[in-house]
């Protein structure tokens, strides 16, 4: 009998993979730790290597961000960063801008479709880029409002975060193609 109960108590601790778990932004905190690793407590428990990833990227980039330890497993979801203490959102802030490198569009200056290519000449906050794509259905993401993420063929991205509020240059450049 005493066998019995220890296999069920051991049924019992599996997790199901398909659980989610909400983190309660009270039971949590998130620093970094030496060499800028993001570390954190949640529900008393502390991790000394912690992942994030947005579970809707391009929809909700400040909500449902899953928290992994340094294996993968997902700790939580937490619902909304905006909930969590200053520090917290700070520091998840900042590993989401490093895990989601995408800069953003500040000028179109020229699309030009030569053959089978799109080449597009783009000022950035970052600088400015070229990036080419082959078809712009597969190359053009339209996540809501006027957002547009674009990403050419060898995966490098960048967004236009709201279309309307490019000077009028960039906006006669997009007219045919949006």
């Amino acid at each position: 009998m005493p066998e019995t109960e220890a296999v069920m108590e051991t049924v019992n601790e599996v997790k199901d993979p398909y659980e989610i778990t909400i983190i309660d932004p009270d039971k949590a905190s998130f620093s970094r730790g030496q060499g800028g690793v993001l570390q954190g407590v949640v529900s008393s428990k502390s991790y000394t290597e912690l992942m994030i990833f947005r579970a809707f990227p391009f929809t909700y980039t400040r909500e449902y961000i899953s928290i992994r330890d340094v294996k993968g497993d997902e700790i939580g979801i937490v619902r909304d960063i905006d909930e969590l203490d200053a520090e917290s959102a700070k520091e998840l802030d900042a590993e989401l801008q490093f895990r989601y490198f995408l800069p953003k569009v500040t000028r179109v200056d020229r699309v030009k479709h030569r053959a089978d290519l799109w080449l597009w000449d783009l000022q950035t906050n970052l600088g400015p880029t070229r990036i080419t794509m082959r078809n712009l259905h597969e190359h053009m993401l339209f996540p809501g409002g006027n957002r547009i993420i674009l990403t050419d063929m060898n995966g490098r991205r960048c967004e236009i975060p709201d279309l309307t509020a490019l000077d009028s240059h960039s906006r006669s450049q997009m007219t045919d193609i949006v």
